[in-house]
Order: structure tokens, then sequence, then C-alpha cells
């Protein structure tokens, strides 16, 4: 089942879309069956399971932590993690630069900003990221590097509002590119879009979506 549904959904990704499959609590042998698919980007949302499941599977699956994350915890995942893309404050990307440094191992991240209108969503907003990135102080942070941004639109069935809220994140990514592009090295990453709203996400410019439900069928959370 999970091979036929990835047949399918690569069908409506375009081939410059990097498909994140979301993995978080699926089994492994569930994960097995993506990556004989094919696919080697896996996101999870929980440390503690990511690096159980990193432990056990293919040494070049690309793992992605695409969930909200604290920074007592950033320390196991900077040995092997390929992407971050939550950094939804300064402090959390400070401490990423600190304990990446440990292992002279650069991270990369997303910077998250707030798009939504769910004030239970994390993230910078559009004021607090600019004045952030103009401040310079990020330049002093030699172990991560920031690849781009993340955003979650609402939860809603209005896709007016769902593609005004990626077309804002879209214009923002743009502006920084403009702003900052001697500045920001490999700034190319925009990734927003999930399950129920990933085809207006790329439509509006999305070259990341991050895919769970429509691959490994309905979570079972434990």
């Amino acid at each position: 089942m999970i091979t036929k549904n990835l047949q399918q959904l690569r069908q409506s990704i375009p081939e410059e879309v990097t498909l994140v499959c979301v993995s978080k609590f699926h089994s492994e042998d569930a994960i097995l069956e993506a990556y004989n698919a094919g696919e080697r980007v896996f996101g999870e949302s929980k440390v503690q399971e990511l690096t159980a499941k990193q432990q056990n599977l293919p040494d070049d699956i690309q793992w992605h932590f695409i969930g909200h994350l604290q920074t007592n915890k950033v320390k196991y995942l900077v040995p092997f993690v390929q992407l971050i893309h939550g950094v939804d404050s300064v402090k959390l990307l400070v401490e990423i630069n600190k304990q990446a440094a440990k292992y002279q191992r650069i991270v990369d991240c997303l910077l998250q900003v707030h798009i939504a209108s769910e004030a239970t969503k994390f993230g910078f907003s559009e004021a607090e990221l600019l004045d952030f990135l103009r401040s310079d102080d990020w330049r002093n942070l030699h172990y991560v590097r920031i690849r781009g941004l993340m955003g979650m639109a609402t939860f809603t069935d209005n896709e007016v509002q769902v593609g005004k809220e990626f077309k804002s994140l879209k214009n923002l990514f743009e502006l920084i590119k403009s702003e900052f592009s001697g500045r920001l090295q490999q700034f190319d990453v925009l990734s927003m879009g999930m399950s129920d709203d990933y085809r207006l996400a790329i439509t509006e410019g999305s070259n990341m979506v991050r895919i769970g439900s429509k691959i490994f069928g309905h979570r079972f959370y434990p």
C-alpha cells in the first residue's frame, strides 16, 4: 500500500520539489517499505523516536526534524540530522550552533515563520525575522547554515486563506533572497505544504513538502 501511495503521490509532485516522507509514529518496517520504493528523506517530530529509528535504519536516510524542538533536546540531533525545519527563535538557533560546534559539524536549518491565524502555531513574525537578519548577529553562528524558511498554514478548508498565507511566505522568502543574497549562502529552501494542502503550496512556490498520511495512512498515536 505504501509503495502504491508513493507512486500515485509522485505523479502530483514536480521533480524539483523535495518530498519529505513524514514517518512520525509509523513503524520502522513502514519506513523501510518507503525506502525500498526509492525514498530517502524522512521527517520526524519527536527526538527520542527519531534517534531510536536512526540507529536501526539505513545510513543513507536523510533525517529531517519537523517538530517543535526544545533547546535541551538539540544535542541528541546535531550528530546526524540533515535539516531542522522548525527553528522558531534566536535562542534555539544559538543552541544548535553551540551543540554543533562540539562536533565541528554545520547543521542546516529553516527559520519557521508564523503565517497562520492560529495562535498555537510557532514561529517568527515577519518583522522579527527581518530585524534578526538585518542585525547580522546570525553571522557569528558558524555551525548553522540558514537554508530557507518553513511555514504552516491555518488548518481550514478555506483555500483562499491558505493560498494567501503561502503567498505571503513566498514573498518573504524572495525578499530575503534578494536583500541578503551576498550574505546568506545556499538560501534556497521553502518548506510549506502537507497532505491536505501540498498542491496549493506547490502552486504558490513551495519546493519542499511534508507528507505523511497520504503515504503511510493514518497515524497510531502512542
